[in-house]
């Protein structure tokens, strides 16, 4: 809550503490209608100008004349009455360091003075922002407790109708302000609580958004990080009162961003993260995103058991890696060329030459990415194969490396007809030869 959005709070705390004062009072004590003695003035003048203090709206010359009461008048009975004067009115002027010297005599005075205690609160996290003084949060924080321990009981000149509609945002700005001095002295999990208090009276501050994520990651935790890019993000996207201004959410986006991908490993799912936190204000039920590391040993078990599995599928790509690299041709010179490849292969025919009766037949090699689209690999025969089958047809073969290539990329094999599986052609039958009948004779 900002000084100027707390104003409406002001009004009603201080009703009647520097409102007219019934002239009757100068220069005397009214008969007393209760234990409390009458306050009476020292002269006149001292009357006056409290009655123009009172109807001064100007801060800046309100407190010329607060100060000038001070000096003509060092002693009075109004002492409390200046000083809460003295406090609003700096208050008003955004003087954070005056708010907490003068905030700091009235609780010397009375340790349970609401108004010091709320608008030390106020301005604990803008005046520690100015100077980072231990002091400032040590003020701060004792402020907050107080106002918590009192939150049940309504300020003086406050109504209970009146408490009960600005108790939330009170309660509120003490665990936000909590949050933030825990953060400052790096006492994470107090910050995250205090904070998450805040968030489940008002889920919808983009700031307590990036503070909550800060708090959770600080604590380097990797199963919580999660949370955490779950708040960033929210702090990123939230739209609507208590959002960030337009810079502040392209640099909150900026980041998370940045923090998911180190995370995660890539952006892959980043925009179901946006998603996430647009539906829900706190991470759901069953909230995960898994991270690098796990992505990567999930990942490296699935391909141990895919190459148990598929043995051919396996050793193709390792091949192909192999052979494509910068020392491909003395990999194959050395341990392919002319060899009997051990292990079965399998591929689906890109093409048959010639269509019909082939002798050579284009495959394209199966492998974990099912690419079955470009040929890879060449079989020829030294005798014809019977038939044809489609283009698309599965087959397998045991075959001798004779040649390569690395760009465009093609492993050339010799085979024998008994090494090929799954060749489903066959011949056409000859046509019958039909002979002509000899003539009738007579």
């Amino acid at each position: 809550m900002s000084v100027q959005s707390s104003k409406f709070l002001l009004a009603l705390a201080l009703t009647g503490m520097l409102g007219p004062v019934p002239a009757r009072m100068f220069g005397q004590a009214a008969a007393p209608s209760s234990a409390t003695p009458q306050k009476n003035w020292k002269d006149r003048a001292e009357y006056d100008l409290y009655v123009s203090i009172g109807q001064d709206t100007n801060p800046k010359t309100r407190l010329e004349k607060l100060q000038q009461w001070e000096k003509q008048y060092p002693m009075t009975e109004w002492i409390k009455e200046r000083k809460n004067a003295l406090l609003t009115t700096y208050a008003a002027l955004n003087d954070g360091k005056s708010v907490f010297d003068e905030g700091k005599q009235i609780l010397a005075d009375d340790p349970k003075d609401f108004t010091a205690q709320y608008y030390i609160m106020v301005f604990t996290q803008p005046y520690y922002g100015q100077n980072q003084a231990p002091d400032i949060l040590d003020a701060g924080e004792k402020a907050a407790k107080g106002i918590l321990e009192g939150i049940e009981m309504p300020p003086p000149n406050v109504s209970a109708d009146q408490w009960a509609k600005l108790r939330p945002d009170v309660e509120i700005l003490a665990h936000k302000n909590l949050g933030f001095i825990a953060m400052q002295r790096k006492d994470w999990p107090t910050a995250e609580a205090e904070l998450q208090k805040a968030l489940m009276m008002n889920p919808n501050d983009a700031t307590v958004d990036f503070q909550m994520g800060t708090a959770i990651a600080s604590e380097k935790k990797v199963d919580r990080i999660p949370a955490a890019l779950f708040y960033f993000a929210r702090s990123a996207t939230y739209s609507g009162p208590g959002e960030l201004p337009a810079a502040g959410k392209q640099q909150a986006l900026t980041y998370v961003q940045k923090q998911y991908k180190n995370f995660h490993g890539s952006d892959e799912g980043f925009n179901d993260l946006l998603a996430a936190v647009k539906a829900n204000p706190t991470p759901p039920a069953g909230f995960a995103i898994k991270n690098a590391n796990e992505i990567a040993q999930a990942s490296a078990a699935s391909e141990e058991e895919y190459n148990k599995t598929h043995p051919g599928e396996a050793l193709w790509a390792s091949l192909k890696m192999a052979l494509t690299g910068p020392e491909g041709q003395m990999y194959f010179d050395m341990n392919m060329k002319g060899a009997q490849i051990p292990t079965t292969f399998k591929g689906r025919v890109i093409k048959l030459e010639p269509a019909v009766k082939p002798k050579t037949i284009l495959l394209a090699m199966e492998d974990k990415s099912n690419n079955t689209t470009t040929a890879d690999a060449t079989l020829k025969f030294e005798m014809p194969l019977a038939g044809k089958v489609d283009e698309g047809t599965e087959l397998s073969f045991e075959g001798v490396a004779e040649s390569y290539t690395a760009n465009p990329f093609m492993v050339v094999f010799t085979v024998d007809k008994d090494k090929l599986h799954g060749w489903t052609g066959k011949n056409e039958p000859a046509a019958p030869v039909h002979h002509r009948r000899p003539a009738a004779t007579n």
